[in-house]
């Protein structure tokens, strides 16, 4: 057996022509959707996601509302900011890139957004709206995972999903989303204190690794046919890179692909997703604020 390896690029890069396509549409009623995502310092993985974010909206033709502010800005400066950011009506939807300068309070700064406008789905009124149902803003990159397995017409309906990881980020969202009655799975959790977690993972019929680990996954921890969504980035020596490192994930691709019936690769799987599904998320608030004035 040979897996399918999962194209996050080219579902990612079809869900943000449909973006487009709606975002001209809206235009033409007098809504320019907006985003504005907030870089605090120069840390090189966030300038190079906040670089990605900026091509999605140019590409999407969504107005570009992006800051980028000194890495000693105080916390009471940037919340300050975030608070014109949230009164200022022709911004649609707020971002922050995490991670924050040690001195700023990410708590804070995610709780100063207005939940209008909070197209990460971090802010608390957000979880709670996922977690019973509601209509809201769905984290980015589980929801982008669901988007995968429903565009690749992946049965999810009383198959077996285990999550490996609890992250607020990921772990915990996706196992809520993966449960949920459109997707309809049995979830498993399994984190740092599951004992023997190869006998649960052995057992699923969709597994998605988000450890933070290389090799968390391994072949001998899967069951044939099994489909796995690998959420993990990590950063591995590579002299034959000029990077000097090489982009992994968190589980065993190499050996993987050749049990598992689908697979994601890293890079080119989840993370296309992540982007692809802010966009959507800023068309959505952006939609909102048009249905209000009606």
């Amino acid at each position: 057996m040979s897996a399918v390896i999962i194209d996050g690029k080219q579902i990612a890069a079809d869900v943000r022509a449909e973006v487009a396509c709606k975002t001209t549409e809206l235009k033409e009623k007098g809504i320019n959707p907006c985003l504005a995502v907030i870089l605090v310092g120069q840390n090189p993985a966030s300038v190079s996601y906040v670089t990605g974010k900026r091509k999605a909206l140019a590409e999407a033709g969504m107005t570009d509302r992006s800051l980028e502010l000194p890495e000693d800005i105080s916390e009471e400066e940037l919340l300050k900011i975030i608070a014109q950011l949230n009164k200022d009506s022709s911004v649609h939807g707020i971002l922050v890139q995490l991670p924050l300068p040690k001195h700023i309070s990410e708590d804070k700064v995610i709780m100063a957004i207005d939940p209008s406008k909070d197209v990460d789905g971090f802010h608390p009124v957000s979880v709670g709206n996922m977690m019973i149902g509601r209509p809201g803003f769905l984290p980015c990159t589980p929801h982008g995972i669901i988007v995968l397995l429903q565009k690749m017409g992946i049965e999810t309906s009383g198959k077996h999903a285990v999550v490996i990881g609890r992250s607020n980020i990921v772990g915990k969202p996706v196992s809520i989303l993966l449960a949920r009655k459109d997707v309809n799975c049995t979830v498993t959790m399994c984190h740092t204190g599951t004992k023997n977690m190869s006998d649960i993972t052995r057992q699923a019929d969709i597994i998605v690794v988000a450890s933070g680990h290389p090799h968390t996954l391994t072949k001998d921890m899967v069951k044939d046919g099994a489909v796995v969504i690998d959420v993990g980035v990590n950063r591995i020596p590579d002299s034959s890179k000029k990077s000097g490192f090489r982009l992994i994930g968190d589980c065993d691709f190499d050996d993987l692909k050749e049990k598992a019936s689908y697979i994601t690769p890293v890079p080119g799987g989840v993370g296309p997703m992540t982007i692809a599904m802010l966009m959507v998320n800023t068309l959505e608030a952006a939609c909102d604020q048009l249905s209000a004035s009606r």
